[in-house]
């Protein structure tokens, strides 16, 4: 009796078997490595990557096109430093002034300089001087002080002590006796930000309408004298303090005489506040001109400084961090206009006028010069006026009575400041040399040799050193 075996209906069927992995290559089998099978990472890996690859690629393709502009201004300017100059002359300097941004400190201000204005001075050799202010006023102040410094050393009397004087004069006497002769032609102030401009047409006015010395302080009222016929308290011992008798024999004992040591003189203390104003604005109008006042004032660059505070615009500052490439390019245009010096012209006074979008002195969308602070007759008074809706709260406020507040306050232009004031700019031959130089280094470097750049790679060819082509001397020179 023969019985058909069937297969159970609840028997699972057998999985077919993975298909064979092929075979390792047998030397990295032997070098100990594991099997590497590609494939795709997974959804949070792959989110992770591409933020982070897009960040990284966009903070390198910005940072690559930044030097590139700097280079090109750069590139512009360094003829002037194989200029020879005299032993006897000392060369250009400018002059420049920065101060801290409202509700910040000064460092921001000095990294602009160093990353976007520094290298292009640096690359024509030119000399700077820098005016700093940490508080409100203090580059007022300090422009304000060099102007009268300057009315005195050509005649101006006052009266001050001739000690003072003569130190601070002493450097000036010394290059005048070994015949050092100083520069003649066009110097020129860079104003970085709306903030230091306020302060720099303010210390310009007080420093060539304002008085040479200080003005004299408010009289304190007279102490409070008794009356004739009002009796004077005087004090008395009372009853129940006891009396210290005075023929002790500890008294009687004479002391030897001790040398008394000398009082060290009090050092100087440094100011918490600005030296107060020598004049203020609503006597301009009524100031004498001096007569040591030129008939032209160095040129001036207001240079525009973006510099925005708060946690609710990390959105902005991020664009602006990425984007660090345009600001280069404009700094770098208006600082060589400035190191060229070719090209000036007087700053426009009219009603209103609708702004150029080349200059830095224009107003924001195509405005006219009319604002908040009435109607702005000076270009002057509307120089970097954006750059006010960005600044921090505290700029705003009322402040303590007494106490200087150039940023709050409006700017105030006298015509006999205003006509004398000039603004660099860059001529149409210098911008279409620069433009050519961009696109011939752009040409020689290559696809292969942008990207190289873009990451960091070495795509620029490197200056040699001395030591490696042949000359002598040590490996560092």
């Amino acid at each position: 009796m023969t019985i058909d075996a069937k297969p159970l209906s609840h028997a699972k069927p057998t999985p077919p078997l993975p298909p064979p992995k092929p075979p390792q290559n047998p030397v990295f089998r032997m070098m100990g490595l594991p099997r590497i099978s590609p494939k795709l990472p997974s959804r949070n890996w792959l989110i992770f990557l591409t933020i982070t690859t897009s960040f990284t690629t966009t903070l390198l393709y910005d940072r690559y096109h930044k030097k590139k502009a700097q280079q090109k201004w750069c590139n512009l300017v360094s003829h002037i430093a194989k200029d020879s100059l005299p032993v006897s002359q000392m060369p250009r300097k400018i002059t420049i002034f920065l101060s801290a941004p409202p509700g910040d400190g000064l460092r921001p201000s000095r990294e602009f300089f160093q990353e976007y204005v520094k290298p292009i001075l640096v690359a024509a050799a030119l000399d700077w001087e820098v005016v700093e202010g940490r508080r409100e006023g203090d580059v007022r102040a300090g422009l304000a002080e060099k102007i009268r410094k300057l009315r005195k050393s050509k005649g101006e009397v006052s009266q001050l002590e001739p000690a003072a004087e003569e130190k601070e004069n002493m450097v000036a006497e010394l290059r005048q006796r070994t015949g050092i002769r100083l520069w003649e032609g066009v110097q020129g102030d860079l104003v970085i930000g709306r903030h230091t401009w306020k302060e720099y047409i303010r210390g310009l006015h007080e420093g060539w309408l304002g008085p040479v010395d200080p003005p004299p302080l408010p009289e304190s009222p007279p102490p409070i004298l008794a009356s004739a016929g009002s009796q004077v308290p005087i004090s008395r011992p009372s009853d129940s303090t006891p009396l210290e008798d005075t023929d002790t024999p500890s008294d009687s004992v004479s002391q030897p005489d001790q040398p008394t040591p000398p009082a060290e003189p009090p050092k100087p203390s440094k100011p918490t506040t600005p030296t107060p104003p020598y004049l203020y604005p609503p006597s301009y109008s009524s100031s004498l001109s001096p007569p040591s006042l030129p008939p032209t004032l160095p040129p001036s660059l207001p240079l525009p400084f973006p510099h925005l505070l708060g946690i609710l615009n990390t959105p902005t500052r991020t664009y602006r961090f990425l984007t660090r490439r345009h600001i280069a390019d404009s700094t770098g245009r208006s600082v060589a206009a400035l190191v060229l010096a070719t090209h000036t012209r007087p700053y426009t006074h009219h009603e209103s006028f609708p702004a150029n979008p080349d200059s830095p002195a224009a107003a924001p969308d195509g405005e006219t010069l009319r604002g908040k602070e009435g109607e702005a007759e000076w270009e002057q008074q509307r120089a970097l006026v954006k750059e006010e809706g960005e600044w921090h709260k505290s700029a705003w406020k009322e402040g303590v009575e007494g106490v200087e507040r150039v940023w709050k306050e409006g700017v105030v232009v006298d015509e006999r400041i205003g006509e004398r004031m000039s603004l660099f700019e860059m001529g149409t031959e210098d911008e279409e040399r620069a433009s050519a130089d961009g696109g011939r280094i752009e040409r020689e470097r290559g696809g292969w040799g942008e990207v190289k750049g873009w990451v960091g790679l070495g795509g620029e060819e490197r200056e040699k050193k001395g030591w490696e082509m042949g000359m002598v001397g040590e490996e560092g020179d």
